[in-house]
C-alpha cells in the first residue's frame, strides 16, 4: 500500500509536522529522507529493509559509500544529501562548543570527540585548539592513516597551533577497532608532541583515544 493511502495521522511526514520528529521511529525518519519507494515497496518498507540489512541506524548512516549505494532506495543523490546532513550536524555541534563550552575537564571534551571520531573507518589524529580560557577555537583533523595507525609529525602540530594562536590543545585519535586503549606508541608520541608544543608555550591538556562510544583520557590515566 502506498503511504498516501494510509490514514493521514499515520503518514511519517504528517506525524513529524503535527507531533515532532522525536515521535517517529528510525524507519519513519529514514522514509522521509528517502521520500519515495520503489515498485512494490513504499518508502517505509524500504527504510525498514535498509535498517535490517545494515544492522542499525548508526551503521547505515556511516556505511561506506559503496555499501550504501548498493542499498535499495539509495543512489548518488541520496548519499550526497546524507553526507551533507551528517556534516551539518557536526558543524552545528562545533559552533555550539565555540559559543558555550570551556574544556576544563575530561568529560567536557570526550563526548564531542566521540561524535567526531568514533565512526571513522581509518585512524585519524586530531586536535582541539583552545584559547587561554580553554574555549574552542577550532577542531582540526591533522593526519589520516590506515585502519590501525596514522603517522604523526609534531612539527606540523606546532605549526597549526601557532597559526590558530592556541594557548592549549587537546589531542585525540581514534582506534577503528573500537578498543579505546592507549598503546605504548601512543604514549611515546604524546610525550614528543608535549615537548614540541612546550617550546612555543602551548600546553597539552589531554590526549583522548576514541573507541566505539568510549574515550580514554591520558590525563585521567596519569599518562601526561
Amino acid at each position: 500500500m502506498k503511504i498516501l493511502d494510509w490514514p493521514e495521522q499515520e503518514r511519517p511526514r504528517e506525524k513529524l509536522l503535527n507531533y515532532g520528529a522525536h515521535t517517529l521511529s528510525d524507519a519513519e525518519l529514514l522514509a522521509i529522507f528517502l521520500q519515495t519507494g520503489l515498485k512494490g515497496r513504499n518508502a517505509v518498507q524500504l527504510a525498514k529493509q535498509a535498517l535490517l540489512n545494515h544492522g542499525s541506524l548508526r551503521a547505515l548512516l556511516h556505511a561506506p559509500k559503496r555499501k550504501l549505494l548498493a542499498t535499495s532506495g539509495f543512489g548518488a543523490a541520496k548519499y550526497a544529501i546524507l553526507q551533507a546532513s551528517i556534516e551539518l550536524q557536526k558543524r552545528n555541534m562545533t559552533e555550539q562548543m565555540v559559543r558555550e563550552r570551556s574544556f576544563l575537564h575530561a568529560d567536557d571534551a570526550s563526548s564531542y570527540l566521540i561524535s567526531q571520531l568514533r565512526d571513522k573507518q581509518r585512524e585519524v589524529f586530531s586536535m582541539l585548539m583552545l584559547d587561554s580560557q580553554h574555549q574552542l577555537i577550532a577542531y582540526r583533523e591533522m593526519f589520516q592513516g590506515t585502519i590501525n595507525s596514522a603517522a604523526v609529525y609534531p612539527r606540523e602540530l606546532v605549526k597549526q597551533a601557532m597559526e590558530d594562536n592556541a594557548a592549549a590543545v587537546i589531542l585525540a585519535h581514534n582506534h577503528p577497532s573500537g578498543r579505546a586503549e592507549p598503546s605504548q606508541s601512543d604514549i611515546n608520541i604524546t610525550e614528543k608532541i608535549k615537548q614540541a608544543l612546550a617550546l612555543v608555550d602551548v600546553t597539552v591538556l589531554d590526549h583522548f583515544v576514541i573507541g566505539d562510544s568510549t574515550a580514554v583520557s591520558f590525563a585521567q590515566r596519569g599518562l601526561l
